[in-house]
């Protein structure tokens, strides 16, 4: 019989892209390695096929799930939105897995851990809304990073991110206010129904998220933790607590 190795395993739904004349399923590396080595775990690629892979299988596969950035966003008809503008990368392959999969996986106690796209998606799979272009809402600044910028530079901390007062991420940073990167377009609009807000950028944008009544760690953070986690106390922290949340669903399910 086969079985799982010691550590835990993580999933992290793919990108659908195409790369010249070939569809491909695709995750940038930040997220890997910090998978592999901010959480221990190690991370298998789930593939966004046109039919998806069966939520039971996938169940059966991870001890949790990594949601990541992406240059394409969710389709605004999950949340009722308008059509998005030309020009603008969808990924309806992706939302047909992922927009599913969050509720279950959390039903059934697995840690989730989403980031920026990934986080959208879990507000959406909640039944919140999104900001399309988040530049142009009154009283709300560009989250846009400089694309014309080395990324040492996209990825540089920008502005200060306000900690829900008692809540998980504030625990974790041990303070209220903490500096964090802005690479993004779209941001949360409503906020899905049995999400509890945990972070608030300085223009009242929220960007973070907590599944109220989960099983187990479900947290998601509009900005990247990912990059160069091993340099930033906060994400040091973040993805630590992500690794333990998972060795704990391996103790409870093997």
């Amino acid at each position: 019989m086969t079985r799982k190795p010691n550590k835990p395993i993580v999933g992290i739904p793919c990108d659908h892209r195409i790369i010249g004349p070939h569809p491909f399923h695709a995750v940038g590396e930040k997220y890997i390695v910090a998978a592999r080595d901010g959480a221990s775990a190690i991370p298998v690629l789930l593939p966004v096929l046109e039919k998806p892979i069966d939520i039971e299988e996938i169940l059966d596969t991870v001890d949790g799930i990594l949601l990541t950035g992406s240059p394409s966003n969710v389709a605004p008809r999950h949340y009722g939105g308008p059509g998005p503008r030309d020009g603008v990368m969808q990924d309806e392959r992706r939302d047909a897995t992922t927009l599913p999969l969050i509720k279950r996986i959390i039903a059934h106690g697995v840690p989730l851990l989403a980031v920026c796209r990934g986080y959208q998606e879990l507000n959406v799979a909640y039944g919140g809304t999104l900001h399309q272009h988040l530049q142009e809402v009154p009283g709300r600044f560009d989250h846009r990073e400089d694309k014309d910028k080395p990324l040492d530079v996209q990825y540089a901390p920008v502005h200060d991110m306000h900690l829900t007062p008692g809540g998980a991420l504030e625990k974790l940073a041990r303070t209220r206010t903490i500096k964090v990167n802005s690479l993004h377009s779209q941001g949360v609009d409503r906020v899905g129904d049995g999400l509890e807000v945990e972070a608030t950028a300085p223009d009242g944008t929220v960007e973070g998220l907590r599944v109220r009544d989960a099983k187990a760690f479900a947290l998601g953070v509009q900005w990247h933790p990912e990059w160069r986690f091993w340099e930033n106390d906060f994400s040091t922290a973040l993805f630590a607590e992500f690794g333990r949340a998972l060795r704990a669903h391996v103790e409870r399910t093997r």
